[in-house]
């Protein structure tokens, strides 16, 4: 009687247990490469995002290869390689540069982006309909263009002529531009666009916008976002101000923003991984999520430095 009690004791537990679906063994251990095309504000705090998340939720059963790219999207294809090749248990590919390489590395091993513009255009599919499938998913940090271009012209309304500056090898900032064009253009302005192949040669391209246009807008360009100083130190001698994309970026150039939380983007990411880590998520099904309340943002010195006064509805950047 008392073997037949503890059978069904037994029995009990593993079917209670069982009802909450699948568990990680308790010395189940967890590795997550993570590449990121470059080092920068609003990446690295994206990273770090992730990082903190997954940690909480794992604890010391994740380890984390934590991979820089420096820039360069060759690197990101090693980079990427490797991990396939160690056999990761999951890839955060950080930046869409570094996607494209996950992605092409491996179609097995869960990969989440993070800091992605628009899926549809990295990954180039047609009618994008907000879940990548098969191994594929993710966040993005797209933040309403639409309002981006009107504040360029809330900000700026004597402006005639709009200049646009992006990287021309980072496919999201292309995507970006041209809906920012349309919308400017539709709100009257010249716009003018001006593309740099890579850091060697912002400063001149730069120089060369800022001769014809009342206003730049850049968006959410990596390139651009590790090069800012260099913009910066043409265009504000030159007094042309600049509407940024995100808040990393606006940080070293801009006099303003309509940019998203890039740490909490990478905290949802975090969570993701964990559920897809311990059985909880089918990342095939997963839909790419996006940062819901994008924030006005202003930066003092910068605002200062062309006599902006900024409403209420503006949070000074720190």
């Amino acid at each position: 009687m008392k073997k037949l009690l503890s059978l069904v004791l037994a029995l009990t537990m593993i079917l209670a247990l069982g009802a909450f679906g699948p568990t990680a063994s308790a010395d189940e251990s967890y590795t997550v490469g993570i590449c990121q095309l470059v080092q920068h504000v609003a990446l690295d705090a994206a990273t770090q995002g992730f990082i903190d998340a997954l940690t909480e939720e794992l604890g010391d059963a994740v380890t984390f290869d934590n991979q820089n790219a420096s820039g360069d999207i060759s690197t990101c294809a090693t980079i990427c390689n490797n991990f396939a090749a160690s056999g990761v248990d999951l890839i955060l590919a950080n930046a869409t540069p570094a996607l494209q390489a996950a992605v092409a590395a491996t179609d097995t091993i869960p990969v989440l982006g993070t800091s992605i513009t628009e899926y549809g255009v990295a990954l180039d599919i047609d009618d994008f309909n907000g879940v990548v499938g098969g191994n594929v998913s993710g966040t993005s940090d797209l933040a309403p263009l639409d309002q981006q271009a009107q504040m360029v012209v809330d900000l700026f309304p004597e402006a005639k002529t709009a200049g646009i500056l992006y990287c021309s090898s980072e496919a999201n900032s292309v995507y970006q531009a041209k809906v920012v064009k349309d919308e400017l253009e539709a709100k009257g302005l010249t716009v003018v666009v001006s593309t740099f192949a890579d850091s060697n040669d912002v400063a001149a391209v730069t120089q060369a916008l800022c001769d014809e246009v009342d206003v730049i807008y850049i968006p959410t360009d990596n390139t651009a976002a590790s090069c800012t100083e260099a913009i910066s130190n043409v265009a504000e001698p030159a007094g042309i101000p600049i509407i940024a994309g995100e808040e990393g970026l606006a940080k070293g150039c801009a006099v303003a923003t309509l940019s998203i939380n890039y740490y909490d983007l990478g905290v949802t990411t975090g969570k993701m991984a964990a559920k897809i880590l311990k059985g909880e998520a089918d990342i095939s099904t997963m839909p790419i999520e996006y940062f819901p309340n994008p924030v006005k943002k202003y930066v003092p010195e910068f605002a200062e430095a062309f006599g902006l006064e900024f409403s209420d509805d503006y949070v000074a950047v720190e």
